[in-house]
């Protein structure tokens, strides 16, 4: 019996149509979102020739984010702790971001106080990113022994992070108009002598791969990105300096005093897998340099700005005794700090490449748009582009060496 269904399935002769994403004659190959080497919940799908891959295609979506929503949604104090979910492995350098952001909003001036805290425990958590890249890098290519050492040296970082924030991986310690509280008695000198330990025990690590020859075979001459193509695709950081372009803010825009301390920008040459790995190692160095120099000549004075106080809470000695402090107070916590209408772009050097908070107010404590920029998903725009050619465990090493974070791209 004939069907009275005359109507053609449209979709289908549509879908039939459209170009294929893939060559049927190709194999397909799904690599993630919860392969280990795809350091957290990135999907590639790949089109491979043979272990050739031909054609690469990252899917990423998975963490179901929203952050930009949610900041829309509630008080700029009230964000800080999520800016500890973008790059998870460095919070403390999202946390100043954010609230240098909302500081050039409301026309803030931080004292040297916390500007000295916020390089400090910036180059600290560049050290601990770069710590926890270099120990999965290695485990990638199959160098398990560096992942000990630098986890262990990443371990001793954590310990002084939760003795100047209350936590060690979540730290939320910044506040809008500086830090939560100030550097506890001895702690600098522990960071100091950190330092002190740390330069041999690096130089111990990085000569277990500079030289080793299955390093080099698997990292020398693969996943090469020209400077061109570097820069077209808005790549940041060590994955944009490992292609040989000296670009750094802490150096071509300082803020928060940068231009008080002397450091190199390490670049490399050829732009490959090799080269990123080695500018990452120098750049160890060079914050322990930074960080010896802010010990050094840390200044006095105020955590906090003595204007913010108030834009966003009055001293607890004033609440304690003044009704209209005690009011202003409440309003604050449960509206908000009323900022003025206007909008604030800020970037910072962050371990992974630039981080940038774009905040659009029309006054309230609530932002009306916030933007933020990740290094991250630039990185992982390019990957369609050089892992083209490779075989499929050069992807291995591609992967681990682009340093990407997915909380940065899933926002």
């Amino acid at each position: 019996m004939a069907t009275e269904h005359t109507f053609p399935d449209a979709y289908a002769k549509t879908a039939a149509n459209l170009p294929k994403e893939f060559d049927p004659e190709k194999m397909s190959l799904s690599m993630g979102p919860s392969h280990p080497s795809t350091h957290g919940v990135l999907r590639v799908q790949f089109e491979l020739d043979g272990e050739t891959v031909t054609k690469a295609d990252p899917v990423i979506g998975y963490l179901h984010r929203g952050d930009e929503k949610l900041a829309e949604n509630m008080t700029y104090n009230q964000f800080v702790p999520y800016t500890d979910r973008l790059d998870y492995i460095a919070p403390l350098a999202n946390n100043h971001t954010f609230a240098h952001t909302i500081e050039q909003l409301a026309g803030l001036k931080m004292p040297d106080r916390v500007n000295a805290i916020r390089v400090l425990t910036s180059e600290m958590a560049r050290l601990s990113s770069h710590l926890l890249g270099l120990g999965a890098f290695g485990i990638d290519v199959g160098a398990w022994t560096v992942f000990m050492y630098t986890f262990n040296e990443r371990e001793k970082l954590y310990n002084l992070f939760e003795k100047l924030t209350g936590a060690r991986f979540t730290t939320s310690y910044t506040r809008i108009g500086g830090v939560s509280r100030d550097i506890p008695p001895g702690w600098l000198e522990e960071v100091d002598a950190f330092c002190d330990q740390f330069l041999p025990i690096l130089d111990e690590v990085l000569a277990l791969l500079s030289r080793n020859k299955i390093f080099l075979d698997r990292t020398v001459g693969i996943g090469v990105i020209s400077k061109e193509d570097a820069i077209s695709y808005g790549l940041s950081g060590p994955n944009l300096r490992g292609c040989g372009v000296a670009m750094d803010l802490r150096k071509d825009r300082p803020y928060w005093g940068y231009d008080q301390y002397e450091f190199d920008v390490p670049i490399g040459s050829k732009g490959d897998c090799y080269d990123r790995y080695l500018v990452r190692g120098e750049e160890m160095k060079q914050s322990v340099r930074i960080i010896k120099q802010v010990i050094k000549k840390f200044p006095a004075g105020d955590y906090y700005a003595p204007e913010a106080r108030r834009i966003f809470a009055p001293r607890k000695d004033k609440v304690l005794t003044s009704m209209e402090e005690l009011i202003n107070n409440f309003m604050i916590v449960t509206e908000g700090p009323q900022m003025p209408a206007g909008e604030a772009y800020f970037e910072h050097e962050n371990p992974k490449g630039i981080l940038g908070f774009y905040v659009v107010s029309k006054g309230g404590g609530v932002p009306y748009r916030l933007r933020i920029h990740g290094p991250s998903f630039s990185t992982l725009s390019i990957l369609p582009k050089i892992c083209v050619g490779c075989l499929i465990s050069d992807v291995v090493s591609i992967l681990g060496s682009l340093d990407f974070v997915m909380g940065e791209c899933d926002r």
